[in-house]
Formats: C-alpha cells, sequence, structure tokens
C-alpha cells in the first residue's frame, strides 16, 4: 500500500467508528465490534490491520478479526496489556474511537483460491487468522479442504470458543486443538502438549496445501520446520509478522527488517521471504 505524503491524507487522520458490541473472550482479550461514524465500509482484506486511538491515550495497531465479506462493521480483539488496551477495556458500547487504515498487505487470497488450507493459530494468533477463516467459509466453494490446527497455553485462554463450536460442526473444516497443560479439574478433550504435537494426527496433500501461521514468535520456528518436513513448499508457507508494528505507515522504523517494513510490505510474508531476511530470526 502506498503511503500519502500529504497532510491531510486520510491515512493520517483516523475516522471516528462506534462500538456497537464489546464481548469478553478471555481474562484478558475483548472481542469489539465497530462501524464507522460516516456510513462507509472499511473495505480490509484478510491478515489487514488497523490503528485504533483513543483520544488522550493514544493509538495502537491492532490485527482485524473479521472477514470483509460479513457486514459493514468489522471486530477487533484487543488483551489489555497497558494503558491504550486499557482504555479500551473500560469503553462500552455507542462509545466513539479513531481508525486509521486497513494498512498492511493481508493474505493473497487470490493466490489461495482451490488450494487446502492449513490454518496454525498459537494464542492470540486465531485473531488475524479468523478474518481468513471467516472469508474461506463465506466463499467455501472456492477452497479446498480447511484444517485449524489451535493451540494455547490453557483451555481457559481458548478464544472464540461459541464460533469454534459451531466450526466443529461444520463437516467440511478439520479442527485439531491443544494446550500446553490443562488442570486436574478442568475438563478438556483435546491434545495437551505443544502445537507441533499436532502435525503427526493431520494428512495433507503438501502439494495442494498452503500454510497460514500466526501466533506467538517462539511458535514460528518449531512450526516452520514442522511444515517442511510435511513438504510443504517455502513459498506456500505464510506468516504474519503483526506485533513488529507500531505506526502503520513505515515513518518510526520501529517494524524495519532489513530494508523491509513490516507494516507496509507485510505483516504476512512467505517463509521463502523470510528466510533472505537474517534480520528476521525465524
Amino acid at each position: 500500500m502506498a503511503v500519502g505524503t500529504e497532510l491531510g491524507s486520510s491515512l493520517f487522520l483516523p475516522k471516528l467508528a462506534e462500538l456497537l458490541k464489546v464481548e469478553p473472550l478471555s481474562e484478558k482479550e475483548k472481542l469489539f465490534q465497530l462501524r464507522l461514524k460516516d456510513g462507509s465500509r472499511l473495505n480490509h482484506k484478510p491478515g489487514q490491520f488497523v490503528e485504533v486511538s483513543v483520544l488522550g491515550i493514544g493509538e495502537a495497531p491492532i490485527s482485524i478479526s473479521s472477514s470483509p465479506t460479513r457486514d459493514d462493521s468489522f471486530e477487533l480483539v484487543v488483551r489489555m496489556v497497558g494503558n491504550l488496551t486499557g482504555a479500551l477495556h473500560r469503553l462500552q458500547p455507542g462509545d466513539t474511537v479513531g481508525i486509521r487504515g486497513p494498512f498492511g498487505n493481508g493474505f493473497p487470497v487470490s493466490e489461495l483460491l482451490k488450494r487446502d488450507l492449513l490454518f496454525v493459530a498459537g494464542g492470540i494468533g486465531l485473531c488475524p487468522l479468523r478474518s481468513m477463516i471467516q472469508h474461506a467459509i463465506d466463499k467455501r466453494e472456492q477452497f479446498g479442504r480447511i484444517i485449524l490446527l489451535y493451540g494455547c497455553r490453557q483451555p481457559a485462554e481458548q478464544l472464540f470458543r461459541g464460533e469454534l463450536g459451531e466450526w466443529r460442526q461444520r463437516p467440511d473444516i478439520e479442527i485439531l486443538e491443544s494446550v500446553d497443560r490443562c488442570p486436574v479439574d478442568v475438563a478438556w478433550e483435546g491434545s495437551v502438549g505443544v502445537i507441533t504435537t499436532l502435525f503427526p494426527q493431520v494428512s495433507i496433500d503438501p502439494g495442494k496445501t498452503t500454510a497460514l501461521v500466526v501466533g506467538p514468535p517462539v511458535m514460528y520456528r518449531f512450526v516452520v520446520a514442522e511444515c517442511l518436513k510435511q513438504g510443504i513448499a517455502k513459498e506456500r508457507i505464510l506468516l504474519s509478522l503483526e506485533r513488529r508494528m507500531k505506526c502503520g505507515m513505515g515513518f518510526c522504523g520501529h517494524c524495519q527488517i532489513n530494508n523491509r517494513y513490516v507494516c507496509q510490505d507485510g505483516p504476512v510474508f512467505s517463509y521463502a521471504e523470510l528466510s533472505r531476511l537474517g534480520e528476521a530470526e525465524l
């Protein structure tokens, strides 16, 4: 996405958005449904992000968690980790925030048509992947198999439990879940272990499969190794580096990797691209 240099560019000036719904997902995460007050659509692509601002507090980049195939609203998931996210968590339906964007390249939807999609989500990484999962469900006939491997630290940290339950009931989606640990007094039907322990439980056609991976940075090296072991080509392993971003426009340099800016050239990269960038440290 080209960045405008005019002072009045809409990329610099946030649009006002109204909170339609605020829903707790876990102890730390909340889901926010928003609609732009001027009546326009966000017109985002799966995998893109927006800059969210609260007057008098600041702004931060947050991945879009819903598909553009849904209505004229959009959804964000916010983990409470600091002043801005704490302010967002105190907001209620009817309150207003600022929205800049969408920014970034997102997932290459046109290149994924007719392919099997292997989604690998670690913890809050399910949030940006959800936008592409929803898109693939809404355009189901355009894609091959949909496989989701979802891991988190413990059952209480699972996100979108209701939606996961709906996906499990679908015959055209395959879901495998794991937790790093499970308290003895908690019922859990999935696997116990790190997310890579799920790979041997699924059979894929590597020539037809694209892996879409989002999660904590420590997860990437091991998941990439499993994808390569399965025979998935480097060009067909897509990873989001959305946690490295700040301003969204390539000005602050916070997300720079060699001569690339994650907020502009990403946040979605193929492993083939990242393997050529030594500073990516995957």
